[in-house]
């Protein structure tokens, strides 16, 4: 709880609580990123499960999004992580918080198993309109995944920031 005090009282931590829009203009920033992540991660994801583009092969619809979802990753992470600073204290007792800890925890796991595993026989099934079982099974984890995150998320908004929306 030292640690997190201390997180709370560094200059931008206080500035985000301080100034009237510092939490506001965050949370837009955070749901940019986010939107910007997600939506395209969904694509590669419906990709996976034969739901959409399925006359793209998976590797090149992964390297047209990539640049796009990486980019956005970093903002949400960036902003994701000061506003943590900000209210890190409250986020620790947050039952919504650790749901969404574990559900990154879980869209993280699932996405390195898919580029380590799964993409390693990609060759012989880039171009199929229904990808192999393995590959399916990760677009499903990832966007139940994602869901939980963005569910768990807005939660916080409401239990521990008093957003209403």
């Amino acid at each position: 709880m030292e640690l997190l005090g201390w997180l709370e009282q560094t200059r931008i931590a206080v500035q985000i609580r301080e100034y009237v829009w510092g939490l506001p203009i965050l949370v837009a920033i955070h749901m940019i990123g986010l939107t910007g992540s997600v939506g395209t991660l969904i694509w590669f994801d419906l990709r996976l499960l034969g739901l959409g583009i399925g006359n793209c092969p998976v590797s090149r619809l992964y390297r047209l999004l990539e640049p796009w979802m990486l980019t956005s990753f970093g903002i949400m992470i960036a902003s994701g992580g000061m506003m943590f600073t900000a209210y890190a204290t409250l986020a620790v007792e947050d039952v919504f918080f650790w749901t969404k800890l574990a559900a990154l925890s879980v869209a993280g796991a699932n996405a390195l198993a898919y580029h380590l595993v799964t993409k390693r026989g990609i060759a012989g099934w880039d171009n199929a309109e229904l990808p192999p079982l393995p590959a399916q099974m990760a677009g499903l984890v990832s966007i139940i995944a994602w869901i939980v995150v963005i569910l768990s998320g807005r939660m916080m908004a409401y239990t521990m920031y008093g957003i209403a929306s």
